[in-house]
């Protein structure tokens, strides 16, 4: 079978996107336009963003979540689009130079966990 043309350029590009699931792209974007409406589109590109904050804000949704309640109470938007959402704001910020990078000094997290991993 003849290939298209395209087919040689598309393969260099990146290819990921492909296998991310409609439903958490739609959940994702459901919030954002919930926080586009309240604080404005790509806000947090014109005034820089805490880390904390909006790691509190994932943690807070995803324990809402975990504790079984779906919806978030004022915007009535998946609590797991409004996690990704805060995790997508800090991705875009710390590649557009607008996170204020408040973590704490690095502990031991990453070697707690991979010495109690099961094997």
């Amino acid at each position: 079978m003849k290939s298209n043309p395209k087919d040689k350029y598309g393969k260099k590009k990146v290819a990921n996107l492909s296998v991310i699931p409609p439903a958490s792209i739609i959940y994702e974007g459901l919030a954002m336009m919930d926080g586009a409406e309240k604080y404005g589109p790509f806000n947090w590109r014109e005034n820089k963003v805490i880390a904390h904050i909006y790691i509190d804000a994932c943690i807070r949704h995803l324990m809402s979540w975990w504790d079984g309640e779906d919806l978030s109470e004022d915007a009535k938007k998946h609590h797991l689009g409004h996690a990704k959402a805060c995790l997508g704001i800090l991705a875009d910020a710390i590649e557009t130079g607008n996170l204020i990078d408040d973590r704490p000094a690095p502990g031991a997290a990453a070697q707690l966990l991979k010495r109690h991993t099961k094997t």
